[in-house]
């Protein structure tokens, strides 16, 4: 309703397709005004002659613009001089007359002149909104194009490495290649799933959800199950997203390749906030790790690109043994980093 309102606004005055309307409008608003004022003659003290014409100007100057007004102004003031000024039904002029009639001029004109300024400005107020309107609607269009291209480039770089690999004959180097092409098409995933302008964050729930089942898909298991538990009304932005995004991505890739390598299992997924900190925890009921395993001096660049990305949000991160079998990558971060 609010809408509606500004908009009706935005469009005055309003442009009839043919202007005579607005002058009959006009001549009847007057007209009303008239039969106004011989309502009211037996309830006014003597002197009030303009008092009903006033809106009749006012509406018509706000409705039609400043021709209709002057207009408007012009039949209010001659109808007022001829039935309400003594002597009546006349147009004698004198002093006292002549004192009333600039009066009344006086009054109208300025009310015609804010009405006409007032419209102005909202009508330049309109303009700047529905440019802004626009320069937005292609400033979401530019960002959409930068991150689908940004998305783009990532896939076609993991997509070079793995025609690199081919002409790699070292066991080694092709794992790292292989490494090295899932995570940036993993990487232009993510952000393709993260996109969203206006910054309001991401549903972590719902996130979630997504991102285990690509990485489910990805693996071509489908003897493992993976659970998620987060809350619903949990969204982060997205320079938290990102980097939470790929240690989740890590840590389950891992529990598949290491953990459950030839057997079925399920991950659980569970992301928790409480005491000041947002607690990621991803257990899996493989052949778990060693008891005094330090994920800080293992082998594994996986496992060093999570403690980084832990160190950049000022989290920890960490890989223990769970205590019914299995594993579980746990990363801490402070609330404060997440807002």
């Amino acid at each position: 309703m609010q809408r509606s309102n500004e908009r009706f606004v935005e469009r005055l005055p309003l442009v009839l397709d043919r202007p005579i309307y607005a002058y009959l409008l006009t001549f009847l608003f007057c007209t009303a005004g008239l039969m106004l004022r011989f309502a009211a003659e037996p309830l006014l003290p003597q002197g009030y002659p303009f008092v009903t014409f006033f809106p009749a100007v006012i509406l018509s100057s706000f409705l039609f613009g400043v021709r209709p007004g002057i207009f408007g102004a012009t039949i209010g003031g001659f109808a007022s001089w001829y039935f309400f000024i003594n002597p009546i039904h006349s147009f004698t002029l004198n002093p006292a007359v002549a004192t009333a009639m600039l009066f009344y001029t006086g009054v109208v004109t300025v009310d015609i002149i804010l009405i006409h300024f007032m419209q102005r400005a909202n009508f330049n107020l309109a303009v700047e909104r529905e440019r802004s309107r626009a320069l937005a609607e292609n400033r979401e269009l530019l960002f959409r194009e930068l991150q689908h291209r940004v998305s783009n480039n990532l896939q076609v770089v993991a997509a070079m490495l793995s025609l690199q690999r081919r002409h790699v004959d070292h066991d080694v180097a092709r794992r790292a290649l292989d490494d090295a092409s899932a995570r940036l098409a993993l990487i232009g995933r993510i952000s393709r799933a993260l996109y969203d302008p206006s910054g309001r964050g991401q549903d972590m729930n719902a996130f979630l959800h997504t991102l285990t089942a690509d990485i489910l898909d990805a693996s071509g298991r489908s003897d493992v199950k993976v659970e998620v538990s987060a809350p619903e009304a949990l969204v982060l932005a997205s320079d938290v997203t990102v980097p939470l995004a790929l240690v989740v991505a890590e840590s389950v890739s891992n529990a598949i390749e290491h953990g459950l390598p030839d057997r079925p299992g399920t991950i659980c997924v569970t992301l928790e906030s409480a005491d000041g900190e947002l607690t990621l925890r991803i257990m899996d009921n493989g052949k778990g790790v060693p008891p005094n395993f330090d994920a800080n001096e293992g082998p594994s660049l996986g496992l060093r690109i999570a403690n980084a990305l832990a160190m950049q949000l000022g989290g920890r991160f960490a890989l223990q043994p769970a205590a019914t079998g299995g594993t579980i990558a746990r990363l801490d971060l402070p609330l404060a980093a997440t807002c």
